[in-house]
Protein backbone atom coordinates (compact mmCIF):
# COMPACT_ATOMS: atom_id res chain seq x y z
CA UNK A 1 0.00 0.00 0.00
CA UNK A 2 1.38 3.73 -0.61
CA UNK A 3 2.40 5.93 1.84
CA UNK A 4 -0.42 8.10 0.93
CA UNK A 5 -2.64 5.46 2.81
CA UNK A 6 -0.58 4.96 5.85
CA UNK A 7 -0.70 8.63 6.16
CA UNK A 8 -4.78 8.84 5.69
CA UNK A 9 -5.01 6.05 8.55
CA UNK A 10 -2.80 7.18 10.84
CA UNK A 11 -4.57 10.63 10.88
CA UNK A 12 -7.67 9.17 11.48
CA UNK A 13 -6.63 7.36 14.51
CA UNK A 14 -5.31 10.38 15.64
CA UNK A 15 -7.90 12.59 14.76
CA UNK A 16 -10.23 10.48 17.42
CA UNK A 17 -11.76 12.53 19.83
CA UNK A 18 -9.78 12.51 23.51
CA UNK A 19 -11.15 9.46 25.59
CA UNK A 20 -12.53 7.65 22.88
CA UNK A 21 -16.06 6.72 21.37
CA UNK A 22 -16.59 3.66 22.85
CA UNK A 23 -15.36 3.03 26.53
CA UNK A 24 -12.05 1.12 26.52
CA UNK A 25 -12.91 -0.49 23.14
CA UNK A 26 -11.19 -0.49 20.20
CA UNK A 27 -11.33 -1.78 16.44
CA UNK A 28 -9.02 -1.85 13.20
CA UNK A 29 -8.87 1.76 11.30
CA UNK A 30 -8.86 1.69 7.70
CA UNK A 31 -7.79 4.15 5.55
CA UNK A 32 -11.05 3.56 3.42
CA UNK A 33 -14.93 3.85 3.70
CA UNK A 34 -16.56 0.42 2.51
CA UNK A 35 -17.27 0.90 -1.21
CA UNK A 36 -20.55 0.13 -2.51
CA UNK A 37 -22.00 0.93 -5.79
CA UNK A 38 -25.06 3.66 -6.39
CA UNK A 39 -27.84 0.88 -7.14
CA UNK A 40 -27.16 -0.70 -3.63
CA UNK A 41 -26.88 2.70 -2.25
CA UNK A 42 -30.41 3.24 -4.00
CA UNK A 43 -31.60 0.07 -2.19
CA UNK A 44 -30.96 0.79 1.33
CA UNK A 45 -32.62 3.45 0.61
CA UNK A 46 -35.93 1.83 -0.07
CA UNK A 47 -35.17 -0.59 2.47
CA UNK A 48 -35.26 2.34 4.95
CA UNK A 49 -38.47 2.76 4.20
CA UNK A 50 -39.98 -1.13 3.75
CA UNK A 51 -38.68 -1.67 7.52
CA UNK A 52 -40.46 1.75 8.38
CA UNK A 53 -43.66 0.18 7.54
CA UNK A 54 -42.85 -2.74 8.84
CA UNK A 55 -42.31 -1.59 12.38
CA UNK A 56 -45.80 0.22 12.27
CA UNK A 57 -47.00 -2.86 11.53
CA UNK A 58 -45.66 -4.64 14.55
CA UNK A 59 -47.19 -2.09 17.06
CA UNK A 60 -50.65 -2.42 15.17
CA UNK A 61 -50.49 -6.47 15.35
CA UNK A 62 -49.77 -5.91 18.83
CA UNK A 63 -52.28 -3.50 19.49
CA UNK A 64 -54.83 -5.03 17.65
CA UNK A 65 -53.49 -8.64 19.71
CA UNK A 66 -54.36 -7.10 23.11
CA UNK A 67 -57.36 -5.23 22.34
CA UNK A 68 -58.77 -8.81 20.83
CA UNK A 69 -58.98 -7.80 17.28
CA UNK A 70 -56.30 -10.13 16.69
CA UNK A 71 -55.89 -13.74 17.90
CA UNK A 72 -54.97 -13.25 21.37
CA UNK A 73 -51.86 -15.47 21.63
CA UNK A 74 -50.03 -12.56 19.64
CA UNK A 75 -49.78 -10.71 22.44
CA UNK A 76 -49.76 -13.15 25.35
CA UNK A 77 -46.26 -13.83 23.65
CA UNK A 78 -45.03 -10.73 23.34
CA UNK A 79 -45.26 -10.11 26.74
CA UNK A 80 -44.25 -13.20 28.43
CA UNK A 81 -41.43 -12.65 31.19
CA UNK A 82 -42.00 -8.87 31.27
CA UNK A 83 -43.27 -7.35 34.39
CA UNK A 84 -46.94 -6.79 34.51
CA UNK A 85 -46.74 -3.04 35.29
CA UNK A 86 -44.45 -2.53 32.32
CA UNK A 87 -46.82 -4.29 29.68
CA UNK A 88 -49.92 -2.13 31.40
CA UNK A 89 -47.81 1.30 30.74
CA UNK A 90 -47.14 -0.03 26.76
CA UNK A 91 -50.97 -0.92 26.45
CA UNK A 92 -51.87 2.73 27.80
CA UNK A 93 -54.12 4.95 24.96
CA UNK A 94 -52.06 7.84 24.96
CA UNK A 95 -49.02 5.51 23.62
CA UNK A 96 -50.83 3.30 21.26
CA UNK A 97 -49.06 4.97 17.96
CA UNK A 98 -45.71 5.01 19.32
CA UNK A 99 -42.95 3.39 17.70
CA UNK A 100 -39.22 3.96 17.61
CA UNK A 101 -38.13 6.71 15.73
CA UNK A 102 -34.67 4.92 14.83
CA UNK A 103 -34.20 2.23 13.28
CA UNK A 104 -31.51 -0.21 12.66
CA UNK A 105 -31.15 -3.30 10.50
CA UNK A 106 -28.01 -5.78 10.84
CA UNK A 107 -27.66 -6.00 6.66
CA UNK A 108 -24.96 -9.10 6.21
CA UNK A 109 -24.25 -9.06 2.83
CA UNK A 110 -23.83 -12.16 0.76
CA UNK A 111 -23.50 -13.71 -1.95
CA UNK A 112 -26.40 -13.30 -3.64
CA UNK A 113 -26.97 -10.03 -2.15
CA UNK A 114 -27.80 -9.30 1.48
CA UNK A 115 -29.81 -10.71 4.42
CA UNK A 116 -31.23 -8.62 7.85
CA UNK A 117 -29.99 -10.95 10.69
CA UNK A 118 -32.27 -8.78 13.01
CA UNK A 119 -34.01 -5.05 13.88
CA UNK A 120 -32.49 -3.05 16.47
CA UNK A 121 -34.83 0.15 18.03
CA UNK A 122 -32.01 0.94 20.45
CA UNK A 123 -28.75 1.24 18.60
CA UNK A 124 -25.62 1.68 19.48
CA UNK A 125 -23.05 3.22 17.27
CA UNK A 126 -24.81 6.35 16.24
CA UNK A 127 -22.04 8.45 17.55
CA UNK A 128 -19.23 6.59 15.99
CA UNK A 129 -21.17 6.60 12.53
CA UNK A 130 -20.98 10.08 12.55
CA UNK A 131 -17.76 10.94 13.78
CA UNK A 132 -16.09 8.73 10.80
CA UNK A 133 -18.59 9.79 8.55
CA UNK A 134 -17.50 13.67 9.13
CA UNK A 135 -13.80 12.46 9.25
CA UNK A 136 -13.86 10.67 5.85
CA UNK A 137 -16.29 12.73 4.03
CA UNK A 138 -13.03 15.09 4.67
CA UNK A 139 -10.59 13.45 2.96
CA UNK A 140 -13.41 13.29 -0.38
CA UNK A 141 -15.14 9.86 0.11
CA UNK A 142 -18.88 10.61 -0.75
CA UNK A 143 -20.09 9.25 2.12
CA UNK A 144 -24.05 7.33 2.60
CA UNK A 145 -26.51 10.00 4.41
CA UNK A 146 -23.41 12.94 3.49
CA UNK A 147 -21.18 14.27 6.28
CA UNK A 148 -23.61 15.50 8.75
CA UNK A 149 -26.41 12.91 8.20
CA UNK A 150 -26.17 11.56 11.90
CA UNK A 151 -26.27 14.44 13.62
CA UNK A 152 -29.12 15.60 11.34
CA UNK A 153 -30.41 12.35 12.25
CA UNK A 154 -30.37 12.44 16.05
CA UNK A 155 -31.06 15.95 16.01
CA UNK A 156 -35.01 14.90 14.47
CA UNK A 157 -35.08 12.85 17.45
CA UNK A 158 -34.86 16.04 19.93
CA UNK A 159 -35.31 18.99 17.70
CA UNK A 160 -35.66 21.49 20.32
CA UNK A 161 -32.84 19.64 22.77
CA UNK A 162 -33.11 17.11 25.58
CA UNK A 163 -31.70 14.29 27.65
CA UNK A 164 -30.01 11.67 26.16
CA UNK A 165 -30.42 9.02 29.25
CA UNK A 166 -27.61 6.18 29.25
CA UNK A 167 -27.96 3.48 31.85
CA UNK A 168 -24.94 1.62 33.50
CA UNK A 169 -25.46 -1.21 31.57
CA UNK A 170 -24.71 0.86 28.33
CA UNK A 171 -22.19 2.63 29.25
CA UNK A 172 -19.46 1.48 26.82
CA UNK A 173 -21.79 3.81 24.51
CA UNK A 174 -21.40 6.96 26.84
CA UNK A 175 -18.25 8.55 25.20
CA UNK A 176 -20.16 8.50 21.63
CA UNK A 177 -23.48 9.54 23.36
CA UNK A 178 -21.40 12.72 24.81
CA UNK A 179 -19.94 13.01 21.62
CA UNK A 180 -23.01 13.56 19.29
CA UNK A 181 -24.58 16.17 22.55
CA UNK A 182 -21.56 18.30 22.17
CA UNK A 183 -21.42 18.20 18.42
CA UNK A 184 -25.25 19.33 18.32
CA UNK A 185 -24.68 22.32 20.40
CA UNK A 186 -21.45 23.17 18.59
CA UNK A 187 -23.12 23.72 15.66
CA UNK A 188 -26.41 24.98 17.33
CA UNK A 189 -27.16 28.48 16.55
CA UNK A 190 -29.19 29.06 19.51
CA UNK A 191 -29.19 28.06 23.39
CA UNK A 192 -30.59 24.62 22.81
CA UNK A 193 -29.30 21.89 24.89
CA UNK A 194 -28.45 18.41 24.90
CA UNK A 195 -27.29 16.60 27.54
CA UNK A 196 -26.24 13.02 28.80
CA UNK A 197 -27.38 11.77 31.72
CA UNK A 198 -26.89 8.81 33.50
CA UNK A 199 -30.12 6.80 35.14
CA UNK A 200 -30.13 7.83 38.51
CA UNK A 201 -33.01 9.87 39.87
CA UNK A 202 -33.42 13.65 38.76
CA UNK A 203 -36.49 16.57 39.15
CA UNK A 204 -34.95 18.74 36.13
CA UNK A 205 -35.99 16.19 33.22
CA UNK A 206 -36.00 17.84 29.51
CA UNK A 207 -39.35 18.57 28.23
CA UNK A 208 -38.00 15.61 25.80
CA UNK A 209 -35.73 12.50 26.54
CA UNK A 210 -33.95 9.70 24.25
CA UNK A 211 -33.82 6.62 26.42
CA UNK A 212 -30.55 4.98 25.35
CA UNK A 213 -30.89 1.45 27.46
CA UNK A 214 -33.00 -1.50 26.90
CA UNK A 215 -36.22 -2.31 28.73
CA UNK A 216 -34.51 -5.37 29.85
CA UNK A 217 -32.11 -2.96 31.98
CA UNK A 218 -35.21 -1.14 33.65
CA UNK A 219 -35.22 -2.23 37.05
CA UNK A 220 -31.09 -1.20 37.36
CA UNK A 221 -32.13 2.37 36.14
CA UNK A 222 -32.77 4.18 39.40
CA UNK A 223 -34.36 7.22 37.56
CA UNK A 224 -37.12 5.19 35.13
CA UNK A 225 -40.54 5.62 37.84
CA UNK A 226 -40.21 8.99 37.79
CA UNK A 227 -39.24 9.43 34.34
CA UNK A 228 -42.33 7.24 33.35
CA UNK A 229 -44.63 9.11 35.50
CA UNK A 230 -43.73 12.58 33.94
CA UNK A 231 -44.43 10.83 30.69
CA UNK A 232 -47.68 9.49 32.05
CA UNK A 233 -48.58 13.00 32.29
CA UNK A 234 -47.61 14.16 29.29
CA UNK A 235 -44.63 16.37 30.82
CA UNK A 236 -42.11 14.51 29.01
CA UNK A 237 -41.73 12.76 25.45
CA UNK A 238 -39.77 9.90 25.40
CA UNK A 239 -38.30 7.73 22.31
CA UNK A 240 -38.09 4.90 22.15
CA UNK A 241 -41.10 4.38 23.58
CA UNK A 242 -41.29 2.46 26.89
CA UNK A 243 -43.00 -0.79 24.59
CA UNK A 244 -41.21 -3.66 25.47
CA UNK A 245 -42.80 -5.86 22.44
CA UNK A 246 -41.05 -3.18 19.92
CA UNK A 247 -37.47 -4.65 21.23
CA UNK A 248 -38.28 -8.29 20.62
CA UNK A 249 -36.93 -10.65 17.95
CA UNK A 250 -39.55 -13.09 17.48
CA UNK A 251 -41.17 -10.42 14.98
CA UNK A 252 -39.18 -12.27 12.21
CA UNK A 253 -41.27 -15.53 13.29
CA UNK A 254 -44.38 -13.71 12.85
CA UNK A 255 -43.88 -12.22 9.50
CA UNK A 256 -43.42 -15.36 7.76
CA UNK A 257 -46.19 -17.74 9.78
CA UNK A 258 -48.78 -18.65 7.56
CA UNK A 259 -52.11 -17.32 9.74
CA UNK A 260 -50.54 -14.02 9.32
CA UNK A 261 -49.66 -13.54 5.95
CA UNK A 262 -53.13 -11.91 5.04
CA UNK A 263 -52.39 -9.23 7.66
CA UNK A 264 -48.88 -8.28 6.70
CA UNK A 265 -50.38 -7.79 2.86
CA UNK A 266 -52.62 -5.85 3.85
CA UNK A 267 -50.37 -3.50 6.13
CA UNK A 268 -47.68 -3.63 4.18
CA UNK A 269 -48.93 -3.77 0.33
CA UNK A 270 -47.75 -6.63 -1.44
CA UNK A 271 -44.76 -5.36 -2.71
CA UNK A 272 -43.43 -4.60 0.28
CA UNK A 273 -44.12 -7.91 2.04
CA UNK A 274 -42.42 -9.38 -1.78
CA UNK A 275 -39.73 -7.09 -0.44
CA UNK A 276 -38.79 -8.42 2.82
CA UNK A 277 -39.30 -11.47 2.20
CA UNK A 278 -36.34 -11.35 0.32
CA UNK A 279 -34.33 -10.24 3.11
CA UNK A 280 -36.16 -11.38 6.38
CA UNK A 281 -34.61 -14.77 7.46
CA UNK A 282 -36.79 -17.77 7.44
CA UNK A 283 -37.62 -17.79 11.68
CA UNK A 284 -39.51 -19.89 14.04
CA UNK A 285 -40.65 -19.86 17.57
CA UNK A 286 -39.33 -22.42 19.65
CA UNK A 287 -42.79 -23.55 20.94
CA UNK A 288 -42.12 -26.76 22.63
CA UNK A 289 -46.20 -28.26 22.05
CA UNK A 290 -46.49 -31.02 19.91
CA UNK A 291 -47.46 -31.14 16.30
CA UNK A 292 -50.32 -33.20 15.43
CA UNK A 293 -49.26 -36.41 13.56
CA UNK A 294 -50.07 -35.07 10.17
CA UNK A 295 -47.92 -32.10 10.29
CA UNK A 296 -44.38 -30.43 9.86
CA UNK A 297 -42.24 -27.81 10.95
CA UNK A 298 -42.07 -25.61 7.81
CA UNK A 299 -39.02 -25.72 5.49
CA UNK A 300 -37.38 -27.85 8.83
CA UNK A 301 -39.63 -30.78 7.23
CA UNK A 302 -39.80 -32.56 10.63
CA UNK A 303 -42.69 -33.61 12.86
CA UNK A 304 -40.97 -33.27 15.94
CA UNK A 305 -38.47 -30.15 17.86
CA UNK A 306 -36.70 -33.44 18.77
CA UNK A 307 -36.02 -34.31 15.07
CA UNK A 308 -34.80 -30.87 14.89
CA UNK A 309 -32.25 -31.64 17.57
CA UNK A 310 -31.15 -34.63 15.97
CA UNK A 311 -30.53 -33.13 12.95
CA UNK A 312 -26.85 -33.38 11.40
CA UNK A 313 -23.77 -30.55 11.92
CA UNK A 314 -24.65 -30.10 7.44
CA UNK A 315 -28.53 -29.69 8.38
CA UNK A 316 -27.74 -26.98 10.96
CA UNK A 317 -27.98 -24.13 9.05
CA UNK A 318 -29.26 -22.19 11.81
CA UNK A 319 -28.89 -19.69 14.74
CA UNK A 320 -30.92 -19.77 18.10
CA UNK A 321 -31.10 -16.54 19.49
CA UNK A 322 -32.76 -15.47 22.24
CA UNK A 323 -35.66 -13.20 21.23
CA UNK A 324 -35.94 -10.20 23.76
CA UNK A 325 -36.27 -9.11 27.25
CA UNK A 326 -32.91 -10.26 28.60
CA UNK A 327 -29.00 -9.27 29.06
CA UNK A 328 -28.08 -11.49 26.56
CA UNK A 329 -30.34 -10.62 24.02
CA UNK A 330 -28.02 -8.08 22.26
CA UNK A 331 -24.38 -8.42 20.38
CA UNK A 332 -23.65 -11.63 20.04
CA UNK A 333 -24.67 -12.86 23.17
CA UNK A 334 -27.55 -14.96 23.89
CA UNK A 335 -26.53 -16.53 20.05
CA UNK A 336 -25.82 -20.60 19.01
CA UNK A 337 -24.31 -20.90 15.96
CA UNK A 338 -25.94 -24.69 15.11
CA UNK A 339 -23.11 -26.09 12.71
CA UNK A 340 -20.32 -24.77 15.38
CA UNK A 341 -21.43 -26.70 18.61
CA UNK A 342 -20.65 -30.56 18.89
CA UNK A 343 -24.18 -32.75 18.59
CA UNK A 344 -24.83 -33.08 22.65
CA UNK A 345 -24.18 -29.36 23.16
CA UNK A 346 -26.98 -28.17 20.19
CA UNK A 347 -29.84 -30.44 21.64
CA UNK A 348 -28.88 -29.20 25.02
CA UNK A 349 -29.52 -25.86 23.83
CA UNK A 350 -32.51 -26.36 21.59
CA UNK A 351 -33.99 -28.32 25.04
CA UNK A 352 -33.24 -25.57 27.46
CA UNK A 353 -34.40 -22.55 24.77
CA UNK A 354 -38.14 -24.80 24.55
CA UNK A 355 -38.27 -24.95 28.23
CA UNK A 356 -37.97 -21.51 28.81
CA UNK A 357 -40.85 -20.86 25.83
CA UNK A 358 -43.54 -19.83 28.85
CA UNK A 359 -41.04 -17.03 30.49
CA UNK A 360 -37.94 -16.44 27.98
CA UNK A 361 -39.02 -17.10 24.50
CA UNK A 362 -36.10 -17.89 21.72
CA UNK A 363 -36.38 -18.39 18.47
CA UNK A 364 -34.65 -20.10 15.57
CA UNK A 365 -33.84 -18.44 11.95
CA UNK A 366 -31.68 -19.67 8.80
CA UNK A 367 -27.85 -18.89 8.89
CA UNK A 368 -26.54 -17.18 5.74
CA UNK A 369 -23.12 -16.64 5.51
CA UNK A 370 -21.35 -13.52 4.75
CA UNK A 371 -19.63 -13.31 1.20
CA UNK A 372 -15.98 -12.36 1.53
CA UNK A 373 -14.46 -9.29 0.93
CA UNK A 374 -10.99 -7.30 0.96
CA UNK A 375 -10.40 -4.48 2.78
CA UNK A 376 -7.32 -2.71 3.82
CA UNK A 377 -6.28 -1.74 7.65
CA UNK A 378 -3.49 -0.43 9.67
CA UNK A 379 -1.74 -2.44 11.37
CA UNK A 380 -0.35 -0.55 14.34
CA UNK A 381 2.30 -3.03 15.32
CA UNK A 382 3.67 -2.38 12.36
CA UNK A 383 3.11 0.70 10.91
CA UNK A 384 1.78 -0.72 7.35
CA UNK A 385 -1.07 -0.65 5.91
CA UNK A 386 -2.00 -4.36 5.17
CA UNK A 387 -5.31 -5.96 3.09
CA UNK A 388 -7.61 -8.20 5.62
CA UNK A 389 -10.38 -10.93 4.33
CA UNK A 390 -13.63 -10.67 5.94
CA UNK A 391 -16.92 -10.60 6.13
CA UNK A 392 -19.46 -7.28 6.40
CA UNK A 393 -22.04 -6.29 8.30
CA UNK A 394 -23.36 -3.01 7.39
CA UNK A 395 -25.63 -1.44 9.75
CA UNK A 396 -27.70 1.74 8.01
CA UNK A 397 -29.46 4.26 10.75
CA UNK A 398 -32.81 5.35 9.56
CA UNK A 399 -34.55 8.33 10.81
CA UNK A 400 -38.09 8.40 9.69
CA UNK A 401 -39.33 12.02 8.84
CA UNK A 402 -42.03 13.84 7.23
CA UNK A 403 -42.98 11.98 3.95
CA UNK A 404 -39.63 10.06 3.70
CA UNK A 405 -37.23 7.81 5.71
CA UNK A 406 -33.77 8.88 5.60
CA UNK A 407 -30.70 6.68 6.06
CA UNK A 408 -28.63 8.93 8.16
CA UNK A 409 -25.46 6.92 7.74
CA UNK A 410 -23.96 2.98 7.64
CA UNK A 411 -21.37 2.05 9.44
CA UNK A 412 -19.43 -0.92 8.25
CA UNK A 413 -18.40 -3.67 10.42
CA UNK A 414 -15.82 -5.92 8.24
CA UNK A 415 -14.85 -9.27 10.49
CA UNK A 416 -12.21 -11.45 9.91
CA UNK A 417 -13.49 -14.52 7.78
CA UNK A 418 -13.18 -17.20 10.42
CA UNK A 419 -16.02 -15.36 11.81
CA UNK A 420 -20.01 -16.27 11.31
CA UNK A 421 -21.23 -13.80 14.01
CA UNK A 422 -20.43 -10.48 12.74
CA UNK A 423 -20.66 -7.82 15.22
CA UNK A 424 -17.74 -5.26 17.07
CA UNK A 425 -14.54 -6.64 18.45
CA UNK A 426 -11.10 -5.48 18.47
CA UNK A 427 -10.04 -7.43 15.38
CA UNK A 428 -12.55 -6.11 12.79
CA UNK A 429 -12.60 -2.80 10.84
CA UNK A 430 -14.73 -0.18 11.63
CA UNK A 431 -15.16 1.99 8.79
CA UNK A 432 -18.35 4.25 7.11
CA UNK A 433 -19.89 3.26 3.99
CA UNK A 434 -19.56 5.23 0.58
CA UNK A 435 -20.85 5.43 -2.73
CA UNK A 436 -18.00 4.87 -5.41
CA UNK A 437 -18.76 4.25 -9.50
Amino acid sequence: MSDGERERAVGIRTALPEGGLFHELTWRVSPRAFPIPPAFADELDKLGYRLWQFVRACNQLYRLSAEGRQPPWIAELLDRGKPPELVALAREKIFRDDVPRVIRPDVILTETGYTIAELDSVPGGMGLTGWLGRKYAELGDDIVGGPDGMLDGFESLLPKGGDIVVSDEAATYRPEMIWLAAELERRAADDRRWRVVDGGPRDDWAPAVYRFFELFDLANVPGAPGLIERTRAGEVSVTPPFKPAMEEKMWFALFWLKPLEEFWRRELGERTQRALREVIPYSWMLDPAPLPPHAVLPRLEAQSWDEVAGFSQKQRELILKVSGFNENAWGSRGVVMAQDVPHDEWRHELERALAEFGTQPHLLQQFHKGRLVEHPWLDETTGEVVTMKGRVRLCPYYFPGEGRVKCAGALATICPADKKLLHGMTDAILVPTAVVG
